[in-house]
């Protein structure tokens, strides 16, 4: 067991507040967790400091999770509990944590207890050893085989669009720096990915084999379709290689056309094509048609995305709180 932090070594912060660790959670239908997630989690981060907080993010929980979490508030000041206006999604929930959070040092993890509280000791430990950022790689996952193949897959894909290493076995779970933190919240995007983020902001990073556990109870909330629309507006807000691709398939569509007339030019002088093809005709029309409809629709969605920016509309409007 490693020794303790002592409170007075703490650096204080600008508004006067002392917090060596910070544990921010987003939570989801998970009334039946709270209460294990807070006991377990108090268990592990003791071992290093007694100066410690745990903010739980309520996303609107359709259930009596914020009742829980309003529960363990009560019973302790360092329990904090944020409830958001609607259901925002995971990672604005994850952003609404971090810009009440106060600690030196924040882990950020899952309410299911997937994310293991006993690995907290070992990621802050190696933390210590000079790294910004310590990502927990989940080197063997206990999640389904179809959500494992989609994250394989998503992250192939994130990684060639936006020329970037991406992991699939790191998620949000991991403890960063109060600058890695600092510097995600500067990020004005309106579309969120913690994981892509902490990427993108750089600093000294280290990745760490931790054990996956199972859920605790439950199973994911996330279907296909919200899959595939957090994986199309994640690719959208990190790249713009979508619009490149286009802009290259479009050049080739229109150098092969250009080459092939000139092939039939060709045969037409010889003398080897004597109708003229009413289908081949058709066919060209929709298939071009096909092709500007498409660049158009990237386009619109990109405009789309611009739109979204400019109106600044927060990314989280928090209803109610708990020991702020």
């Amino acid at each position: 067991m490693q020794n303790k932090i002592p409170n007075e070594t703490c650096s204080p912060l600008g508004d006067g507040a002392c917090i060596h660790l910070s544990i921010v959670s987003p939570v989801y239908r998970a009334e039946n967790i709270v209460e294990e997630l807070v006991k377990q989690v108090k268990e592990n981060v003791s071992v290093i400091t007694d100066n410690y907080e745990i903010i739980l993010v309520n996303d609107a929980s359709p259930d009596n999770s914020w009742a829980k979490i309003a529960g363990e508030c009560a019973k302790d000041p360092r329990v904090k509990g944020i409830n958001l206006s609607r259901n925002f999604g995971q990672h604005y929930a994850i952003t609404a944590g971090l810009s009440y959070a106060k600690g030196e040092w924040v882990v950020v993890m899952d309410c299911d207890l997937q994310d293991r509280p006993d690995e907290i000791p070992n990621l802050y430990k190696k933390a210590q050893e000079g790294w910004d950022s310590v990502f927990a790689q989940r080197t063997i996952r206990t999640d389904g085989f179809l959500k494992k193949t989609l994250s394989k897959n998503f992250y192939k894909l994130f990684s060639y669009l936006t020329d970037t290493k991406q992991d699939p076995s790191v998620a949000n779970f991991g403890i960063y720096n109060r600058c890695v933190i600092d510097a995600i919240l500067s990020m004005n995007d309106q579309i969120r990915f913690f994981p892509t983020m902490v990427q993108w902001v750089g600093f000294r990073k280290h990745y760490l084999p931790v054990q996956h556990a199972e859920r605790f109870e439950g199973k994911s909330t996330y279907n296909f379709k919200g899959l595939f629309r957090l994986a199309l507006n994640t690719i959208l807000a990190f790249s713009d290689k979508p619009l490149r691709l286009t802009a290259k398939f479009g050049f080739g569509i229109a150098l092969f056309t250009f080459l092939l007339s000139i092939v039939y030019f060709s045969l037409y002088l010889t003398g080897h094509i004597k109708v003229i093809g009413f289908t081949s005709i058709i066919l060209s029309m929709w298939f071009l048609s096909g092709i500007i409809m498409m660049t158009l629709g990237m386009i619109g969605i990109y405009i789309g995305k611009v739109f979204e920016k400019v109106k600044e509309r927060p990314t989280f409007i928090v209803s109610d709180s708990k020991n702020l």
